[in-house]
């Protein structure tokens, strides 16, 4: 007895720091928008405020890549394409996007991935999916048309949309990918190293697209406005790298491996909240009321979709991506 108290006790300690970590993950993925919007709005272009992110992270998780070289020879297909979607592609329309619309609603729009995962599940892959996760697409889709207020003729940038949207197709390809790295059990690639060479691969990816010797380094050493107030732009991306990538990625892993995938995407939930609260606060970009109902009603549609989902190997249908996610290594921009 005193052995399984002392079992349940670590277990319900893990599961709280898991929790924490969870929040402090969704809490330093939110922010990244709302950093990085100033940047723009000061004279960097989208693109080489990704590049700028990612290189910054590649270069700080440098170490981590070497420490993890043979996944180089034994998952070359996988680091690939998690470099080129989950990492270069997602946060190159997400940051694409929010130069055109709020960043709320680039946010909300790429938590439209969860519902398209399961499109592709029964589609492409013809597998049955639950009725629960069914009613979390119908949901998910009309907040969207909430948030973009479809009633006034789309009122955001057509452009805009479509780019947020082409970050919620990338994050299925994430899904997709983090599905096949799980399928070795035990001999599953390190999530760890997984973020590193995705980052190092999109790194290459973006300077190639991005073409960073054009870009006017002299923005970052100015001041950027947010809102009026004026702040060092090199604050403004220390915290993008340091804070809304490798921290967010770090406490992302961390928070699921103390915590079921299923919990630890539902707790990811809240990143676009947050992020919606603090372009509020900090950008004042304020959303109607439709819009917030609308946020709120794509929010319980993954909501649904994530937490319907049975556990990897039941011959349950499937709910959601997000159910097998064990690499948890969000590609999310946020």
């Amino acid at each position: 007895m005193p052995m399984h108290t002392s079992q349940g006790n670590r277990g319900s300690r893990d599961r709280g720091v898991g929790l924490g970590l969870a929040l402090a993950s969704a809490l330093a993925f939110g922010g990244s928008g709302v950093a990085a919007k100033p940047l723009i709005q000061a004279g960097l272009d989208p693109l080489h405020v990704v590049w700028l992110r990612v290189a910054g992270a590649a270069l700080v998780v440098l170490p981590l890549a070497v420490r993890h070289r043979a996944l180089l020879r034994e998952r070359p297909a996988l680091l690939t394409g998690f470099g080129l979607l989950a990492v270069a592609g997602v946060q190159a329309c997400y940051f694409a996007a929010l130069s055109r619309i709020p960043v709320g609603v680039a946010l909300l729009i790429e938590y439209l991935a969860p519902a398209l995962v399961l499109g592709w599940v029964r589609l492409v892959q013809r597998r049955p999916v639950t009725r629960a996760a069914a009613v979390g697409v119908v949901l998910a889709v009309g907040g969207l048309a909430c948030v973009v207020e479809v009633w006034s003729g789309l009122s955001f940038d057509p452009v805009g949309v479509l780019l947020a949207l082409g970050a919620a197709c990338c994050q299925v390809g994430y899904f997709v990918l983090a599905d096949q790295g799980t399928e070795a059990g035990e001999q599953a690639p390190d999530p760890l190293g997984v973020i590193a060479y995705g980052l190092l691969i999109g790194a290459v990816v973006l300077t190639v697209v991005a073409r960073p010797w054009t870009m006017d380094w002299s923005v970052l050493a100015g001041s950027a406005d947010m809102n009026g107030t004026p702040v060092p732009a090199v604050l403004l991306l220390a915290w993008i790298v340091l804070i809304a990538t490798v921290l967010a990625y770090v406490t992302g892993v961390l928070s699921v491996r103390r915590l079921s995938p299923q919990v630890a995407g539902v707790v990811a939930c809240l990143e676009a909240v947050i992020a919606t609260v603090l372009a509020w606060v900090l950008l004042g970009e304020h959303l109607s009321a439709p819009q917030l109902a609308g946020g709120a009603v794509v929010l319980a549609g993954a909501f649904i979709a994530q937490s319907s989902a049975p556990t990897k190997g039941s011959p349950e249908p499937v709910a959601s991506g997000g159910a097998d996610r064990d690499l948890s290594v969000r590609g999310t921009a946020a």
